[in-house]
């Protein structure tokens, strides 16, 4: 395996993190609001509100590049963070880079967290935003034939799991763009052992915040929406799935790969071998991080436009 790139690992020498789920979810929360952030553009123009969700009102951020078109592809942006931490303002940056990347709305949605909250509560808060997209899409300036959903880490679980709701339920997406997503809960995959210390995302902390999501659910019987490799896979939205090589979920993420590819859906695959698991969060810092961001923004672009 290759090592660390040595501009992330000066990086993460200075400024050394690792998310935990040892010391509860509030401990987590204040711990990865110190994370690295992707640079704000502020080019791109924010705006908050709040639709009617599942159990309460679900807060959306909706962005739009500098453009002079009235109408714009859209992307539903789906946040990481093991489904028990981060937020519209954590990923402000990140949400940001897509609309500008992508040159697309983003929807950015802030779903319900965990422990506090276990799934389904954020597959049903987020399933509330895609509709509400897809239902008000002229309203905000966005070709309801020009969907996509993307998501980093439970975020790509999140939006992995959207994308086979939408195609269930007749809403047509363009693309779905997961980053190092966790699509198969299965820990027996090398990637878990090789990384099991990882920087940024380890092992103990991959089973904690799973553990957090999953409550009390059988996990050998949990359905797509919670493991998404279950899932029937045809006919999805053609797929880009980035991983990373120091992250105990690449393999994950290559698995959902091969059995999208088995069912006959196309994907494009790029493994960043002296990345990390968060490297969005790093992309305008370390030029590597920036190069494995673009080229999976620039594959969302060139599906939606």
């Amino acid at each position: 395996m290759s090592a660390i790139d040595p501009v992330l690992q000066k990086v993460l020498e200075i400024v050394p993190f690792r998310l935990s789920a040892d010391d509860g979810p509030e401990s987590a929360r204040e711990r990865f609001r110190d994370l690295p952030r992707s640079p704000i553009l502020p080019e791109v123009s924010a705006a908050d509100r709040s639709i009617d969700g599942p159990a309460g009102p679900v807060a959306l951020r909706i962005y739009r590049p500098p453009t002079g078109e009235s109408t714009l592809p859209g992307v539903i942006f789906i946040h990481g963070g093991g489904w028990t931490v981060g937020d519209l303002d954590t990923y402000d940056g990140t949400a940001r880079m897509h609309a500008a990347g992508g040159d697309a709305v983003v929807v950015s949605v802030h779903y319900r967290l965990a422990p506090e909250h276990p799934f389904p509560a954020a597959v049903d808060d987020v399933w509330a935003a895609t509709t509400w997209v897809h239902d008000h899409a002229a309203e905000i300036g966005v070709d309801p034939e020009r969907l996509a959903v993307a998501g980093d880490s439970a975020g790509g679980n999140l939006a992995a799991a959207t994308a086979q709701s939408a195609r269930d339920a007749g809403i047509p997406l363009r693309f779905q763009l997961l980053w190092y997503p966790s699509t198969t809960f299965d820990t027996s995959l090398p990637s878990f052992t090789e990384n099991a210390h990882a920087p940024i995302l380890d092992l103990a902390a991959c089973k904690g915040f799973s553990r957090w999501y999953v409550g009390d659910l059988d996990v050998s019987t949990a359905p797509p929406t919670l493991i998404p490799a279950r899932g029937d896979l045809s006919g999805l939205a053609p797929a880009y799935i980035a991983v990373a090589g120091h992250d105990p979920l690449r393999d994950d993420g290559l698995r959902y790969a091969e059995l999208l590819t088995a069912a006959d859906v196309p994907v494009e695959v790029h493994n960043a071998e002296t990345l990390v698991h968060g490297y969005l969060g790093y992309a305008g810092v370390v030029p590597a991080a920036t190069e494995a961001t673009d080229r999976g923004l620039a594959a969302l672009r060139s599906a939606l436009h």
